[in-house]
């Protein structure tokens, strides 16, 4: 596979279509079994466990979205 000439015809979609493909690969990564080390698995707890004790304190995907999507402009 030519990964140079991947991202060329990539470069050329909309970023909307980028975001799906972006979407899509991280979907298959994730499908995928794979190890994590005991420092990832450290600071997956901690962020879960932050999450728990601040449920509040996230920024929905839209609005990251619609940020990242503005700095394009």
């Amino acid at each position: 596979m030519d990964i140079a000439a991947t991202l060329t015809q990539i470069e050329r979609l909309s970023i909307d279509d980028r975001i799906q493909i972006v979407q899509a690969i991280w979907d298959s990564i994730a499908s995928d079994p794979f190890d994590i080390t005991k420092e990832q698995k450290a600071e997956l707890s901690r962020r879960l466990v932050d999450h728990l004790e601040n449920p509040s304190a996230v920024v929905p995907w839209e609005m990251v979205k619609a940020q990242a999507l503005s700095r394009r402009k």
